[in-house]
């Protein structure tokens, strides 16, 4: 299986053999059911999403859902690149991935999941921007601005996916064609190429770790403002009753004050040389 030349991809493998989850003939069925009915999950749960953002009219302006609604249609095809593949191992069907496919699963889990990341990042953002900015939000987060930033994680997205087949399957690949895992990812794959991988593995660790590393950089640091921010507002709310017990205080003295002189003034109406003595004794002492 998978002799015959391909002259435009310089191999002479035309499929492979994903090999899948090790595991005992005697959980095939169990396990089959759990993967099978967390991606039905998983499918449900991101639909549910989508047609709670689309069925909202209010909610299609607002940048925090319109991220949301990106991530979960993102997530759905993630999903469907490899566990409907991972499902199909538990069964009897083969196992054998055309060498078009191949590419084209590496291709979408790295365009995909490097999107996600960069979605996560401006998820952090958003959030950064909302409560550490919150009157300046809506002009930093707009709508049209929102749009741009997904667009802009689409496009890196799909550089980096592309990068990432161009630099595998430039190789040649001339047997065996049995991938050891249950998907074809990148150090799967190139155990297998029949020249040196030393440059694609160096190249595929620093654009994976560059790529990885400064969207965990960013999430941690938007967050870092984010707690930051709460934790001042918790000070000053915790500050807030004490002096608001002051104030409290200060016009409840105030007021008894008040009412105090009033009835000194007031009751004693019935006798004019009693008021004229006690508006003398509310007289400050130096008069």
């Amino acid at each position: 299986m998978g002799e015959t030349k391909n002259t435009s991809l310089d191999t002479v493998v035309t499929d492979f053999i994903l090999l899948g989850l090790p595991h005992p003939p005697s959980l095939r069925t169990l396990l089959f059911l759990v993967f099978f009915i967390i991606y039905i999950l998983t499918q449900l749960g991101n639909l549910l999403i989508l047609l709670t953002v689309w069925a909202d009219p209010k909610l299609h302006a607002r940048p925090m859902y319109i991220l949301l609604g990106v991530l979960s249609f993102l997530d759905m095809w993630l999903s469907s690149v490899i566990v409907p593949r991972v499902i199909l191992n538990f069964t009897p069907a083969s196992k054998a991935i055309p060498f078009g496919g191949c590419v084209a699963q590496l291709y979408s889990f790295h365009f995909l999941g490097s999107t996600q990341c960069f979605l996560y990042t401006l998820m952090a953002y958003d959030r950064y921007l909302a409560i550490c900015q919150p009157l300046r939000y809506p002009v930093l987060m707009n709508g049209r601005l929102c749009t741009i930033l997904v667009a802009g994680a689409w496009v890196a997205g799909c550089i980096h996916g592309s990068v990432q087949a161009t630099l595998t399957f430039r190789l040649p690949y001339c047997g065996p064609n049995q991938v050891d895992y249950f998907f074809c990812d990148i150090p799967a794959v190139l155990r297998l190429a029949c020249a040196d991988t030393t440059v694609n593995e160096l190249v595929t660790f620093v654009d994976i770790g560059v790529v990885a590393a400064s969207c965990f950089m960013l999430i941690l640091l938007s967050y870092a403002y984010i707690v930051h921010a709460i934790l001042k507002i918790r000070t000053l709310n915790e500050e807030k009753p004490v002096k608001e017990m002051e104030e409290n205080f200060i016009a409840t003295g105030m007021r008894s004050h008040l009412i105090k002189d009033s009835i000194t003034i007031l009751i004693p109406l019935e006798s004019p040389d009693q008021i004229r003595l006690l508006n003398l004794q509310t007289l400050p002492s130096d008069f």
